[in-house]
């Protein structure tokens, strides 16, 4: 049938992320020498951990019909934020000075980031404010506290002190488990917990019909507004860990940390299928877009291409990726309606057979 071959084009349509990542790879691997290294794959990885950190957020986001342009601007205050703790303290009172251990550092870095993403849920929930100009004034926001933080300077030699009782510092973003670094792993938990969040749990159903159908889901009792500040919230915590993670690689705190990382989450999410209009999408498929927009990006850094050619380069692969899903809408549109047509053909050449074989 007709229709069975438009089916084969759809669901090669829906794997084009997976084989776009496996053209990336077979191309810089014959293109750049020891590209495809055990350990130049892991430092790859490591690099699209922070991707993919804001993709899942991201993901969960543009489901609900939303957009989060602030993340970047958050891992940046949030790394800021990091900084200070390890170097300058908590003042109290008089000219005490609390130190932080690195674990009460993270959490405290943990929840501001949270904290500042339900803001954003906040106001687009409560104000009505559209999802593009509350995140971009938060963008905004966010930068400008971060600059303000140390006066546009960084935070330099984050390794703590040890009769402070604030080492190691350097573990959340360097540290390995069993040869692999720990940004991996904790890229590879928040993977998990947002697949079980949007596949197992009644909020990722919700996380759904959001996006699919706003009035029929508040009509159907969806709370809404608690599951867009969630998301926001969720969003604006994988913001804050990748300002952790950074800040800890770098062992520097800087104001512009996460700058355009947003626009590397949302191609990510685009490329791993989540239509920009919500209801559709998946946290694994933007997790391949990420590996897909961090290999990419590195191989042409290997092969020595320019950074402005880089970034022409990346804009276009976004940009046929949004094209290539609106054709995957439209056919498997076709393909529904052929469907239908089949079947009712079938169902009204059934009773004639039944006739004749009579």
């Amino acid at each position: 049938m007709q229709s069975q071959k438009y089916l084969v084009y759809m669901y090669l349509l829906k794997a084009r992320t997976f084989i776009a990542l496996l053209i990336v790879i077979g191309f810089f691997s014959a293109m750049v020498p020891n590209f495809i290294t055990t350990s130049n794959l892991l430092i790859m990885t490591q690099h699209v951990a922070i991707t993919g950190l804001l993709a899942v957020g991201m993901t969960l986001v543009i489901l609900t019909g939303g957009i989060d342009l602030s993340v970047g601007a958050v891992a940046g205050i949030c790394g800021m934020v990091s900084g200070a703790l390890l170097t300058l303290g908590v003042p109290l009172w008089g000219d005490n000075l609390l130190f932080l251990n690195v674990m009460e550092v993270i959490v405290v870095v943990a929840v501001a980031g949270t904290a500042i993403g339900a803001i954003n849920g906040l106001v687009i929930t409560r104000l009505g404010v559209a999802p593009f100009i509350c995140t971009l004034g938060m963008m905004y926001v966010a930068r400008g506290a971060a600059l303000l933080t140390n006066d546009g300077k960084t935070f330099p030699n984050l390794s703590g002190l040890a009769p402070l009782g604030n080492t190691g510092f350097a573990t959340l973003g360097s540290g390995t488990v069993l040869g692999v670094y720990n940004p991996i792993w904790l890229m590879i938990a928040i993977v998990l917990l947002g697949i079980y969040l949007t596949k197992k749990t009644p909020l990722g159903r919700y996380i759904y019909a959001i996006g699919g159908n706003e009035p029929a889901a508040r009509l159907a009792g969806v709370p809404i507004i608690k599951v867009k500040i969630f998301v926001y919230a969720f969003s604006g915590l994988c913001a804050a860990l990748v300002g952790l993670v950074v800040a800890s690689q770098l062992q520097t705190a800087h104001p512009m940390t996460g700058n355009m990382f947003e626009m590397d989450a949302i191609g990510a999410t685009v490329l791993g299928g989540t239509a920009l209009s919500g209801g559709r999408g998946r946290v694994f498929g933007s997790l391949i877009g990420a590996f897909v927009i961090v290999f990419l990006a590195d191989g042409l850094v290997m092969m020595g291409v320019s950074e402005f050619w880089q970034m022409v380069i990346k804009g276009l692969v976004i940009v046929t990726a949004v094209v290539i899903d609106q054709f995957q809408q439209r056919l498997q549109s076709k393909v529904t309606l052929m469907r239908r047509h089949e079947k009712k053909q079938q169902a009204a050449q059934q009773p004639i057979s039944e006739v004749s074989h009579g």
